[in-house]
This record gives C-alpha cells, sequence and structure tokens, in this order.
C-alpha cells in the first residue's frame, strides 16, 4: 500500500521548561507523589516536524536519540489521539531533540502535547484543551502544562494547574551531561515528602526549594561539585529531578555574556522564560 501523501511538513516549537521550584508535599496511595511545583516556560526547546498521511500509519522519520518509536512520547500521542478520536488519518514524525534527555526540561512531554495540539488542528479532531490535556496527563504528568500553553503554579502530580504570569525573564540553562533516573530520586529513602505548600505570592517571590536536589547532591558527587562551581555566576538551581541547571540572570546581557564565560566547562544556553508557549503562538498565526 502507498502511502497518502498529503502535503509538505510543517515544522512547530516544543518548548523546554523548568521548575522554579519543586516540593513533595505527599506520596499517594498508587506510589505517585504529590507535588507543588511553579513552571516557566522557556523560548527556546525541541522543534518537530509534521506530515500528514492519507492512510492510518504513525511513522517516526529522521530520530538521532536513543528511543525506540514505540517509547517516544511524540510517537505514543499521535497514536493515542488517533484512537480517542476515531481518526483514520496518519502522519510522519520527526523530532529535532535539542533538550537533552534527562535534563529535566520537559523534552519528551513537550514534544507530545506539540503533537496533541498540531495533529488534532490537522486532523481536525475538534478537541478542546481540557480534553487534550486529560489524554496528555496519561503520557507524563508535565504534558498537560505544555498542552494548556501557559506558565502556571502546579499541584497534584503537576496535572492542576493555574496559570501566572511572570513577565519575560532570563535564564542562563547548564547541562552536566550526567544521567539522574527519575524513579532513583523518587524513591529515594532521603527524599523529604512532606514538604508545606506555599502560597501563590510567595512563589512568584521566589521562595521555594528541590526537594530533589538533597538526594541528587547526595547520590551524584558530580552534581554536588557542578553546583557548587556555578556559584561563582549565581545561584544555581536544579529543575526538577533531572541534570539540569539553570541560573537566573537580570538581563539578556548577563545570561550572554556568562554563557561566554561558562561554555568553555559545560553546555550551557541562554534563554528567555515566557508566560506563553511560542506553540499556542504559532498554531495562532497558523489558525489565522
Amino acid at each position: 500500500m502507498t502511502r497518502g501523501i498529503e502535503g509538505a511538513e510543517s515544522l512547530w516549537p516544543a518548548p523546554a521548561k523548568i521548575n522554579l521550584f519543586l516540593h513533595v508535599t505527599g506520596r499517594r496511595a498508587d506510589g505517585y507523589h504529590e507535588l507543588q511545583t511553579l513552571f516557566q516556560l522557556l523560548d527556546w526547546g525541541d522543534q518537530v516536524g509534521i506530515r500528514t498521511t492519507g492512510d492510518a500509519a504513525i511513522t517516526r522519520t529522521g530520530a538521532d536519540y536513543p528511543v525506540t518509536a514505540d517509547e517516544d512520547l511524540a510517537i505514543r500521542a499521535a497514536r493515542l489521539l488517533q484512537r480517542h478520536a476515531g481518526c483514520h488519518r496518519g502522519a510522519e514524525i520527526r523530532v529535532r531533540k535539542r533538550i537533552p534527555l534527562g535534563s529535566g526540561m520537559g523534552g519528551g512531554s513537550s514534544d507530545a502535547a506539540t503533537v496533541l495540539l498540531v495533529l488534532n488542528h490537522l486532523w481536525g479532531c475538534g478537541l478542546d484543551l481540557p480534553e487534550l490535556a486529560r489524554l496528555g496527563v496519561r503520557l507524563g504528568a508535565d504534558v498537560p502544562v505544555f498542552v494548556h500553553g501557559h506558565s502556571a503554579l502546579a499541584t497534584g502530580v503537576g496535572d492542576r494547574l493555574l496559570p501566572v504570569s511572570r513577565g519575560r525573564r532570563h535564564y542562563l540553562l547548564v547541562f552536566p551531561g550526567i544521567e539522574i533516573g527519575t524513579r532513583e530520586v523518587f524513591t529515594d529513602p532521603d527524599l523529604v515528602r512532606n514538604s508545606r505548600p506555599i502560597t501563590l505570592a510567595a512563589a512568584l517571590a521566589g521562595e521555594g526549594r528541590n526537594d530533589c536536589e538533597p538526594v541528587v547532591r547526595k547520590r551524584f558527587p558530580a552534581m554536588d561539585a557542578i553546583l557548587e562551581a556555578l556559584r561563582k555566576w549565581g545561584i544555581p538551581r536544579m529543575t526538577g529531578p533531572g541534570s539540569g541547571i539553570f541560573l537566573m540572570m537580570d538581563d539578556e546581557a548577563q545570561a550572554i555574556s556568562a554563557a561566554h564565560q561558562i561554555k568553555t566547562l559545560y553546555n550551557v544556553r541562554a534563554v528567555s522564560g515566557v508566560d506563553r508557549s511560542p506553540l499556542h503562538d504559532r498554531l495562532g498565526a497558523f489558525r489565522s
């Protein structure tokens, strides 16, 4: 059977995120943890190429990262939407991976959200954002924030969202290249699991901490050393349980200057935090 070609590939952003703080507030009977966190979306991330086809096959092309197609959240998202909507069209999906795996910056979850939103539009499924978010949480707890496309204070497993506006902020991202397993962190007996939630005002004022950081510092001495070394440029913070680190910067010029100084030591990138997802901006322009 020859695949039905419907058109050229379109390219869509899949923005990264950082967790400005992460409190583990409890543990549920099903083993998942209750969290409180502040998600800040970024103006940088992966890119997802999508081409719809006339047959029902979902295929992946050009993958240069060590994840099988059946494990790839972008492919799983397309298949889930196709089943849920009863769609008989297909797609070719190509992820240009920029967000390092295991960095805690939501690469796979953002890829999945981009696929859900874009194919919902291109296939004409007609699902609204809440329904897409409910699908997304079946793929991962971080997917809903990318589906809704706004920086947010999150509770539950990270799926109950209160949109927040912070304005444009500037950050330096540092990628040490250390692989940290989320399960390894969340099953550690030393992980704090009873942090008290903080108010929205306190969260926006920069209060809070990352409860995963002490566990990571203990289990990964190299991460501890890197976090200490980065204090020369500010207050380094982990995002989630991954190895990604961010430093808040006063402005873009400071972020770029620090990036030039640190790039000889680590993989770094100067980025901006945004309130609204670049994907939603792109979809809005595409529809108009």
